[in-house]
């Protein structure tokens, strides 16, 4: 088997979380901080502002079972890459739309499918998702961690997380992990 690592950020990382686990060919997802200048740097500092780090979600995934392309159509369908500092209601730095490639491949991959999004007018409006290189990865607390399994009923899952799944499973129910 084959792995590869990426991390993004598309919001807050509980829905990015959420939608990856079940994905085929996702070995692991760590939700975390990356992009900052504070180092090991807390929640409630990301939350603040202060830190200039993004929630994002650590994915290594199986290369054989998925593509870094997949991923990434999977990434560029679940949030609005078009808004800065903003998806939805949550608002600030933490929450840009970035990809932090971890190969010059991957790279070359994120700008092409950011330009093919860009042509075919998938979005009424620009994208602006950042493409920046992988940075120190900083693991958020225990409790951000498979968030969306053990608060399911919670109202921001139900409201916020839960749609995004959904839409996952729907438009890519042939890329779901078998249960």
């Amino acid at each position: 088997m084959a792995t590869e690592t990426t991390t993004l950020g598309g919001g807050c990382f509980w829905c990015i979380e959420a939608v990856f686990q079940e994905m085929a060919g996702v070995e692991s997802i760590i939700s975390g901080y990356m992009g900052g200048r504070v180092s090991d740097p807390t929640y409630q500092e990301v939350c603040l502002g202060g830190t200039e780090h993004v929630e994002v979600v650590q994915v290594t995934f199986d290369t054989e079972t998925c593509s870094f392309r997949e991923i990434l159509a999977v990434f560029f369908t679940i949030h609005d890459p078009t808004t800065w500092d903003r998806q939805g209601n949550d608002e600030g730095s933490q929450y840009r739309s970035v990809i932090f490639y971890h190969t010059e491949t991957q790279k070359q991959q994120g700008a092409e499918v950011m330009r093919d999004l860009e042509m075919a007018g998938v979005y009424a409006d620009r994208v602006v998702t950042q493409l920046r290189p992988a940075e120190h990865f900083w693991p958020a607390e225990g409790y951000h961690q498979n968030y969306y399994r053990t608060h399911a009923n919670e109202s921001y899952c139900l409201f916020v997380v839960g749609p995004k799944v959904k839409k996952f499973r729907d438009k890519f129910a042939a890329k779901r992990r078998e249960s």
